[in-house]
């Protein structure tokens, strides 16, 4: 697989490549796209755990500050804290829902790609002689 490498205007693209959405250049954004999605997923997971397990630890100085006679706007403010922190989790959660999402449909994207165009690229490479335009061919 080609490795994908940010250009001068932000966009990425293969080494070598015009930054075109020809074959392997449109097959490498897909790409890069998708392994981006897995690291967004990843770090999403990391983070709700992170946050579920403070929430949790909140929760539970809260409730040892009301056992222990706290005045009661620190233990409001320490529950208020861990509510805060359990949204963070969720919402996370939900991030790294829809970053998984985005993976297997980049990927579903890249396999479909190559399905339909892999043949077509493989062929006009092969072949000795150059090749019309795109839509040269087309019916009217």
């Amino acid at each position: 697989m080609t490795e994908i490498v940010p250009a001068a205007d932000g966009a990425l693209t293969s080494p070598g490549g015009t930054g075109n959405n020809g074959f392997r250049s449109l097959a490498g954004r897909v790409a890069a796209l998708a392994t981006q999605a897995l690291r967004l997923k990843e770090g999403m997971r990391q983070l709700q755990q992170h946050m579920s397990r403070n929430a949790s630890k909140a929760s539970t100085l809260s409730e040892m500050c009301h056992q222990a006679e706290v005045d009661q706007v620190f233990v409001t403010q320490i529950a208020g804290v861990s509510e805060a922190l359990h949204r963070v989790a969720k919402a996370s959660g939900e991030l790294a829902s829809s970053a998984d999402e985005m993976e297997m449909g980049a990927r579903g994207f890249r396999d479909a790609h190559q399905r339909e165009y892999g043949g077509i690229y493989e062929a006009v490479n092969a072949s000795p002689y150059r090749q019309p335009k795109p839509g040269f061919n087309r019916v009217r």
